[in-house]
């Protein structure tokens, strides 16, 4: 099969799918990534060739030679969305040019080649086809979907890889934060610093949640759901969580974000939100918050509400805030009006049960 933007998909059903019977038994409580579907999508890229191979198989390990570029010089970039079932027996994406088109570019910042935006969301399409009987019913349950890229070269020198393997594999999840909906505990890292600028802060790339995990670990130590992250240079502004962006919502219902300076992914469910809350008649900014103001603002009660969101998680509310310095409360440590209400717009919308003014949902099936 030639390579180039259109490709043919070799389909190879497996050959010993797990029972309808299992399915449901694994259905039932899948948690959150541990459950896998029955397939998986390859293809595979060369310099000079291009995107070629494209298939639906088995899902199954990857062989990898020891000497595979990604393993020494972690050429590796991902994706994740969830796909929908609706009340209608459909199943529906949401945005998912909006991925492809961050797939591109967070290739683009550890010189990958471009996997053609088609290509990406044809190569969902086929998945979800096939292992359609994996999603999940429920207000909670979801399949998540897990585009990846990486350098296969055999090669260790310090350069571009000129052979990828693309991939896509299903995990049926329910809610991500178990017990449901309810306010998370973070902890401000005052030593570790997610991206700076110049960096690979707005790729989606392994080697940004590598560098997250000692950080990570810390907050658990101290009794936390998240870690904040703080700049690099001042270690004065709120950047992002662990995994998702940060929103903050004062007393006259304006929302803000940090602004997408390059040390901050700039997430799909993040620029959905500015939409719905400007359309709400919220006034939307995105500019820098420190962590002063933060907790000054909490203890005035200027600052009202703060969630966390990201693909995931969807809208997850911050009731307190631990760091070195202390604890304090936003909110009074309870579910504020607007996360819950844009969290329930954006849900909605997701799931095909609100109108689509921008057009964001993605019929598959």
């Amino acid at each position: 099969m030639s390579g180039g933007d259109k490709l043919d998909f070799e389909i190879r059903p497996n050959p010993a799918p797990v029972s309808a019977a299992d399915r449901a038994a694994l259905l039932a409580n899948p948690g959150f990534g541990r459950v896998f579907t029955d397939h998986m999508v390859t293809i595979r890229y060369a310099d000079g060739k291009g995107w070629y191979d494209a298939r639906v198989e088995a899902r199954a390990p990857i062989p990898m030679d020891p000497a595979a570029a990604v393993l020494h010089y972690a050429q590796e970039i991902f994706e994740g969305m969830k796909a929908y079932r609706g009340a209608d027996g459909g199943v529906t994406m949401f945005r998912p040019y909006a991925n492809a088109a961050r797939f591109v570019a967070s290739g683009r910042r550890l010189a990958m080649p471009a996997l053609p935006e088609e290509t990406f969301v044809d190569s969902l399409h086929r998945l979800i086809k096939i292992d359609r009987e994996w999603i999940p019913e429920g207000e909670d349950g979801s399949l998540y979907l897990r585009p990846f890229m990486f350098a296969s070269e055999v090669f260790l020198g310090v350069r571009p890889a000129n052979e990828y393997l693309y991939a896509v594999i299903a995990s049926p999840v329910g809610a991500y934060f178990s017990g449901g909906v309810k306010p998370v505990t973070v902890w401000v890292s005052p030593d570790y610093t997610r991206a700076a600028p110049g960096g690979t802060g707005a790729a989606k790339c392994g080697g940004n949640y590598a560098a997250s995990l000692v950080a990570q670990a810390e907050a658990i130590s101290h009794g936390c759901d998240q870690v904040v992250f703080l700049d690099a240079v001042e270690r004065r502004f709120v950047d992002e969580l662990g995994g998702m962006n940060v929103f903050f919502v004062y007393d006259d219902d304006t929302v803000v974000t940090p602004p997408l300076t390059g040390t901050i992914l700039p997430g799909i469910t993040r620029e959905s939100v500015l939409t719905l809350a400007a359309d709400a008649g919220h006034r939307v900014e995105e500019r820098p918050v420190t962590f002063a103001d933060w907790q000054a603002d909490a203890a005035t009660g200027r600052l009202r509400e703060v969630f966390a969101c990201g693909t995931a998680a969807v809208v997850t509310p911050i009731g307190a805030v631990r760091s070195s310095d202390g604890e304090f409360l936003v909110g009074g440590g309870e579910p504020g009006r607007v996360t819950m209400a844009l969290r329930q717009q954006l849900v909605d919308l997701q799931r095909g049960k609100a109108a689509d003014p921008h057009n964001w949902v993605h019929r598959v099936l």
